[in-house]
């Protein structure tokens, strides 16, 4: 045996021994690029919420004409939508973190399809029928938002979270702007029915798209990916994790209940998860107020608009959406890893020996139990509250006053930007509190933001009429200036609220590991 054969192993051999056998999977197998890929795959589906609402709006005149009803019945399915909007992703968004993504996604894909197949096919006799299918079109439409954000829960670390969801939030919150357009569009030219037709074939093609290329992504199923999942919560090609899928065993089926839904209203007795739910949704609503008077606004402002010109005009409010998505997650990112350096260095000198550097922990998607999440994600957003309070007030006198058509679309361009800033803000934040429950927690979300939109968007008439533009934007304005502390009472309370959650998913954990020892043992 020669000398070299027989030398005990070096430190150094020794040091990348432990550090393979330290070495921690990481926390998603796919790639940056793939998880863009999965990101406009969602943020595309999530599209469908909003627009099959917004694309209706122009057609209601017409549609009354046809059914030979008044506009308060045909608003009456505009309500009904908006109730199921609110109330169906609470089932979907839960069915989503128990059954997994995929599935999910594509019934309520199908569902939406198969609905505006029906709706571009009722009679004009059947008013009731026209109420029911619209239910039902809500109902598959509305969950793609909630699936969305558990996708990227599924995902995504903590560090890079933000500007995932910046930019999926892209879709659900620019339909409203571009739907009105299209619906005028298809409406004017088509007639109505096309703009079923249009959602049938659009929603389908959506459904497809899910069906062959969207991976199961859901971490009770496949873990960080890496597991290989049943024919059913397989694509059908395979473009995202290729070599990586199937590296890792299933795991073992669990010999007692194998599905047990979490009740989602149970999370809105978090303190801080419903105070900033509410306060974002607050934010939302005075948004979809802003959008839902723009036409009769508009028109009565400016008379010498063209039903096509008044439809552009949502672009300005959609192009501030638009850009506050590209802007928002960035900014989100880059604040989560300002506050990490900043405690990293306040805890250089007494961090034990041996731990990991705050740095480390975000490459894991981790984070200290006493890292300041809360100021990481809304510390911004009283700024943005500002600008967004203040364009409000200034919006509803430039329409009064009949100012410059460019004044009030600057001003639409900068309630659309810093709104959506604080809905991305609010959104990651709750995903990050409870990732394990990122549908629900986005159906809990999403159930108040539709609830408190439809609420206002029911009342905005009538308030712009008793009040007049002017003091009905100063007092959603200084509705929303009145709710900001809220978010500063969440920065003070959720560490504390954040610490029992841990605590207590602790001890579930120890017991389900003690009883599942005793099965073993009996």
């Amino acid at each position: 045996m020669s000398s070299t054969e027989s030398a005990p192993p070096t430190n150094e051999i020794l040091g990348n021994e432990t550090e393979l056998l330290n070495e921690k999977p990481p926390y998603s197998i796919y790639t940056k690029n793939e998880k863009w890929f999965l990101v406009l795959l969602i943020a595309i589906s999530g599209l469908f919420s909003p627009l099959t609402s917004n694309v209706y709006f122009p057609a209601i005149p017409t549609i009354a004409s046809a059914f030979h009803k008044s506009t308060e019945l045909i608003n009456l399915t505009v309500t009904m939508y908006m109730v199921f909007q609110g109330v169906s992703p609470m089932l979907f968004g839960t069915l989503a973190d128990n059954v997994g993504r995929r599935i999910i996604y594509a019934s309520c894909l199908l569902i939406l399809s198969l609905t505006c197949v029906g709706l571009a096919l009722t009679p004009t006799s059947d008013y009731w029928l026209l109420l029911v299918l619209r239910c039902l079109q809500s109902t598959g439409s509305a969950s793609t938002i909630a699936l969305g954000a558990g996708v990227i829960g599924d995902i995504s670390e903590t560090h890079e979270r933000g500007g995932f969801y910046g930019v999926y939030q892209s879709g659900p919150l620019l339909a409203p702007a571009i739907g009105p357009v299209i619906g005028g569009l298809l409406a004017g030219t088509l007639g109505w029915r096309s703009i079923f037709w249009f959602l049938c074939i659009s929603s389908g093609i959506a459904f497809l798209v899910v069906i062959i290329f969207l991976p199961e992504t859901l971490r009770k199923i496949v873990g960080n990916g890496s597991i290989q999942a049943s024919f059913i919560h397989r694509p059908l090609i395979l473009i995202v994790g290729r070599h990586r899928i199937g590296t890792e065993p299933a795991p073992p089926r669990p010999t007692g209940k194998r599905f047990q839904m979490k009740n989602p209203f149970a999370i809105l007795k978090n303190l801080d998860i419903t105070l900033i739910l509410l306060f974002n949704g607050v934010v939302c609503a005075v948004y979809y107020a802003v959008t839902a008077t723009i036409s009769t606004l508009f028109a009565e402002a400016y008379p010498f608009l063209s039903e096509i010109q008044v439809g552009l005009c949502f672009l300005s409010i959609g192009g501030g959406m638009f850009a506050g998505s590209l802007s928002a997650g960035k900014i989100l990112d880059w604040e989560f890893r300002r506050v990490g350096r900043t405690l990293d260095v306040r805890k250089s000198k007494s961090r034990p020996e041996g731990d990991l550097p705050l740095t480390e922990k975000q490459k894991t998607g981790k984070y200290d139990a006493d890292f300041p999440i809360e100021e990481a994600r809304l510390r911004l957003i009283p700024f943005s509250m500002v600008l967004f309070v203040g364009a409000n007030l200034g919006y509803g006198w430039c329409i009064q006053r009949q100012v410059h058509i460019a004044v009030p679309l600057i001003l639409h361009f900068i309630i659309g930007y810093t709104s959506i800033m604080v809905l991305t803000a609010c959104g990651t934040f709750v995903v990050d509190l409870l990732p394990a429950q990122s549908s629900s927690v986005s159906a809990c979300n999403n159930l108040l933001r539709g609830s408190l939109g439809a609420i206002l968007v029911s009342v905005i008439d009538l308030i712009a009429n008793a009040l007049h533009p002017g003091w009905t934007f100063v007092l959603l304005g200084c509705v929303c200036a009145a709710l900001t502390p809220i978010v500063f009472v969440v920065m003070k309370v959720g560490p504390r609220w954040r610490r029992r959650r841990a605590e207590k998913d602790l001890k579930e954990r120890e017991g389900a590991t003690e009883n599942g020892n005793d099965a073993r043992e009996r």
